[in-house]
């Protein structure tokens, strides 16, 4: 009887790295809840985990924006800046009402985004060069709104959205779920996520099959806008004051390393909403971390920045395996 020869399953590179962007980002978080369960005094309490769950909205909601910018290789460095506008704009126009502050917040991000849309879509500037522009002066604008002051806010409504909850769940908790959930059905569900991703995945064919395309991107843009300012106007009702200085600082490098440890890559072409929500949770336990070992601020932005390479990193070496 000839003996017959079973094939034995390889792991190759190309698995290994596949795994790593698809999982990773779940496997540093589960390594890090470790070592401050077992490193951090008082970690495991119902209000800490609550305030970490609380502080990573602004940052979920803005990497869910920036996720769909990605995901037609593009990039959106002015989410930081829409946040301050937004801060910048409610105590101009909360005496009119917090709602028509919120809407004109709101619709301040849309311009922005709109902006930074039709440059990007119809002038055929780079992304990059047309979000940063938009950076820096956003921040400017921000703070001659603001006239460069941080300003306290006693709205009873505002600090309900900032710190109230449903059923025990903070509201804030509850809009960054929304804002998942829609741009989840979006992404796979919709025509339009499908346009999306097909953009991202190769333009030139996406114009050669008739698609919307410059539409598409002015209405991506328009989007990752609109949730900064949500994301603005979140941060502002939680700390109940306005300060357009620092409200949204840096924030983008946070996003952007959210979306891509998350498995979306830079290239474009692929949008995945729930890593880049864990994405957003890592980013929040290594500032968590880093404040709670008493280690300076800049700490957490070097590891930020290191785990952006690598996450790239291993993105080029998939495909390039």
């Amino acid at each position: 009887m000839a003996d017959t020869a079973v094939p034995r399953a390889t792991v190759t590179r190309a698995d290994v790295l596949r795994w790593l962007q698809d999982k990773g980002v779940y496997v540093a978080i589960a390594a890090l809840l470790a070592f401050n369960l077992v490193a951090t005094p008082n970690f495991a309490t119902v209000a800490n985990l609550r305030l970490q769950l609380v502080q990573v909205v602004p940052v979920a909601i803005v990497a869910i924006g920036m996720a769909l910018v990605i995901g037609t290789e593009g990039i959106d460095l002015s989410v930081g800046s829409v946040m301050a506008i937004a801060a910048a704009l409610i105590p101009l126009y909360i005496g009119y009402g917090v709602w028509p502050a919120m809407t004109i917040a709101v619709a301040a991000g849309a311009l922005v985004g709109l902006v930074n849309g039709g440059l990007v879509a119809f002038a055929g500037i780079q992304p990059i060069v047309a979000t940063l522009g938009l950076l820096v002066a956003g921040r400017g604008l921000a703070l001659v709104f603001a006239d460069g002051r941080l300003v306290e806010l006693f709205d009873p409504t505002l600090n309900t959205i900032g710190n109230g909850a449903v059923l025990g769940v903070p509201i804030a908790m509850v809009v960054a779920v929304v804002v998942a959930l829609a741009a989840g059905v979006v992404v796979h569900k919709a025509a339009f996520g499908r346009r999306l991703v097909a953009i991202g995945g190769n333009r030139p064919a996406a114009v050669l099959a008739g698609l919307p395309v410059r539409r598409t991107l002015l209405v991506v843009y328009v989007t990752c806008g609109v949730l900064a300012a949500v994301a603005g106007i979140l941060n502002t009702a939680r700390l109940g004051a306005s300060d357009p200085s620092f409200v949204g600082l840096l924030i983008e490098l946070s996003a952007i390393t959210a979306v891509v440890v998350g498995g979306t890559p830079l290239s474009g072409g692929r949008v995945r909403i729930l890593g880049t929500l864990a994405g957003a949770l890592l980013m929040q336990l290594i500032i968590a971390t880093v404040i709670q070992h008493n280690l300076h601020d800049s700490t957490a932005r070097m590891i930020q920045a290191a785990i952006i390479v690598a996450a790239v990193y291993v993105q080029r070496g998939r495909s390039q395996a």
